[in-house]
């Protein structure tokens, strides 16, 4: 029961798992490659001075952000520690401003936010999260559990086999 149970989880959560594996994969390496996210460029100061207003008006002048009016704005990182703060726009785009000066560190592309939805499965449709991704986790824990069961009973078999041919012996 255990190994056919084993294989037919394995077959149900094969392109899941392929998709969830491949995901974490990039999002492990997130910080080191500028590819899936921009590095952090530091700022001169370490206490935000600019308003909501001013950050604004800064980020609706970046053509790349394509910002017209704040719901463009999908949300703002203030990093007091390193003087910059990053604003990531709907299109996935992030501009990076120093928080004292207000002077553009940096605009790039962020795919690390695509690449987190795909990982969850929100990417593909609302219900995939729930109804395809998260059972295909929760049989991936079950096949864990019968590997287990199935590497303990193929090690207690060819125990009994060695055991066997000593007494023979």
């Amino acid at each position: 029961m255990s190994r056919k149970l084993h294989l037919w989880l394995a077959l149900a959560i094969f392109l899941p798992a392929l998709i969830v594996f491949g995901s974490g994969i990039l999002l492990q390496v997130k910080k080191q490659s500028d590819w899936v996210q921009p590095p952090t460029i530091s700022g001169i100061g370490n206490q935000p001075e600019l308003s909501f207003l001013r950050i604004y008006t800064i980020t609706a002048g970046i053509p790349e952000l394509e910002v017209s009016d704040w719901q463009d704005i999908k949300r703002i990182d203030v990093r007091p520690d390193k003087g910059m703060l990053k604003v990531v726009a709907e299109n996935h785009w992030e501009a990076q401003i120093d928080t004292q000066t207000g002077d553009i560190l940096q605009v790039a592309y962020r795919r690390s936010d695509i690449i987190e939805s795909i990982h969850d499965g929100s990417w593909f449709a609302d219900f995939a999260k729930l109804w395809v991704f998260l059972p295909a986790g929760i049989f991936l824990f079950v096949m864990w559990g019968s590997g287990l069961v199935l590497l303990y009973t193929t090690l207690k078999s060819k125990r009994n086999k060695v055991r066997v041919r000593q007494l023979r012996d």
